[in-house]
């Protein structure tokens, strides 16, 4: 039990530091910078932050997922390999939200209606496919390791997952009404 709580406190503070060491907007005020040049340097802070937190999770995230998953050599000798399938197929998950996150920072000055909902629709398909993916993996980690260990997996995995979910959406402005 310290294991896991131990683990969890490390990925906050890690989440946290990511966090406040990558500023997303630009300094009010810049000097020299007109309205075009600070959206363009938002636009590139918020790309920088999104694949720094991206990099970071990969590398730290196998560590948390090993030291939380408290596995035994042959439960380890199952469990990676289904595990690397399930990263490397939510890397293309990521990637849709990343071009969600970059196209709603382009367009965030000409939202309306309909790239609202656009943009709305497409972040629910993404969550429905993450779901199918977990399950997918829930179902093949169960199968191999039992259901203790699957559901481990699980709760590791979401709470991660909403630790980032969380970082890029502190980073992004709320739509406001128009």
């Amino acid at each position: 039990m310290r294991g896991i709580a131990r683990a969890a406190c490390w990925a906050l503070l890690s989440a946290a530091s990511i966090f406040s060491q990558t500023s997303t907007k630009p300094a009010a005020g810049a000097v020299g910078l007109g309205k075009t040049e600070s959206v363009a340097n938002a636009d590139k802070n918020i790309r920088a932050y999104i694949e720094l937190l991206r990099s970071d999770v990969k590398t730290s995230k196998s560590q948390i997922m090993g030291e939380v998953m408290q596995l035994n050599t042959d439960q380890a000798t199952k469990f990676w390999p289904i595990y690397k399938g399930f990263e490397t197929e939510y890397a293309r998950l990521g990637d849709q939200i990343v071009a969600v996150v970059m196209k709603y920072t382009d367009e965030f000055e000409k939202m309306n209606d309909d790239l609202a909902d656009q943009l709305a629709q497409q972040v629910l398909s993404i969550e429905q496919q993450r779901n199918a993916l977990k399950k997918t993996y829930y179902d093949r980690v169960k199968q191999g390791l039992g259901g203790i260990v699957a559901m481990r997996f699980l709760q590791v995995e979401n709470q991660l997952e909403r630790l980032v979910d969380l970082q890029i959406a502190a980073s992004l402005p709320v739509i406001d009404a128009r």
